[in-house]
């Protein structure tokens, strides 16, 4: 398993009773990434039953707060918990401000060490990197500044053939790794084995996109091409379009467009107005358009293999 997206919450900003605010936690090439921490966060990690040790990354697409409320509680349920490793927080310029500001005026003291990265860029940059992933923002429309994020596995290692491999004796447990990482191997005559008769194409890497709050923007497109799975905000139906602009969010019409033209895998819905009962109109607007549209179910986790 390659990606694994836990729903913590997706409605918009007033919480429901069987929903809660914007939060997800992702676990790609199992790394631990919280995007975004809506008030009641702490509570929804507890029953989605994740282990709070394992967040060390996480991602705030903008500071309103059904995005943002649930992060002093958790960094406050951290300390408690006794966590010593740092966290990183990535978010909009002012974000330090906000946490500290509380962290002070409740007079806590954190036993782990908070690295802010401030964001304020109009244009997609990479922001997290490591072995295994990268991360870049993806710079949205909204009525303050926001960005969302799309998260990517790095190329993986090539696969040993090891029928072909045991074929040529010569080959030793210690040139595997130079075999995977695509290299030919020679052989003392001085012929050359040609790395793709020794070793099978790697699995895929995957990615997956985090298109929070946001008026229309096909200049995403472009970022987010071939992603294998797209979370992006549908707070109304078309027949709400002036509203939608002038609140800064999208429609299911214009989320299922965006899918359709970067030709991604999967889309999922969310951040839905409280004034829709029956959340299956999104599907009857957006399915036309892009047919893998599927709506959020809470605690669910959605595996790309």
């Amino acid at each position: 398993m390659s990606i694994k997206l836990t729903i913590l919450g997706f409605n918009s900003a007033i919480p429901k009773k069987k929903s809660a605010p914007t939060a997800q936690l992702l676990e790609i090439a199992n790394r631990y990434f919280l995007i975004d921490c809506g008030e009641g966060t702490q509570v929804q990690l507890r029953r989605a039953k994740a282990k709070f040790s394992k967040i060390n990354h996480i991602f705030i697409s903008h500071l309103h707060g059904d995005h943002v409320f649930g992060l002093i509680g958790l960094i406050s349920t951290l300390q408690l918990l006794g966590k010593e490793t740092p966290l990183k927080i990535f978010g909009p310029k002012g974000i330090q401000d906000f946490i500290m500001n509380q962290l002070r005026h409740t007079q806590s003291n954190c036993s782990f060490e908070i690295d802010f990265i401030e964001l304020e860029g109009k244009s997609s940059v990479k922001i997290f990197e490591d072995e295994k992933v990268e991360v870049y923002t993806i710079p949205l429309n909204h009525r303050i500044y926001t960005n969302g994020y799309l998260f990517k596995e790095k190329p993986k290692k090539r696969k040993l053939n090891i029928e072909a491999v045991q074929q040529y004796p010569e080959i030793l447990t210690c040139d595997y790794d130079n075999l995977k990482n695509g290299r030919d191997f020679v052989l003392e005559s001085g012929e050359i084995i040609p790395n793709e008769k020794l070793t099978l194409d790697p699995d895929p890497s995957r990615s997956y996109a985090f298109c929070s709050d946001t008026r229309y923007k096909p200049d995403i497109v472009p970022i987010i091409q071939g992603v294998d799975l797209l979370y992006h905000e549908s707070t109304f139906l078309s027949d709400l379009q002036d509203m939608a602009d002038y609140t800064g969010h999208s429609t299911a019409k214009e989320a299922a467009t965006i899918a359709k033209d970067a030709n991604v895998g999967r889309l999922i819905l969310g951040h839905f107005s409280n004034r829709y009962n029956d959340l299956n109109v999104m599907l009857d607007e957006a399915r036309p358009i892009f047919e893998n549209t599927h709506l959020p179910v809470l605690f669910e986790a959605i595996k790309i293999d």
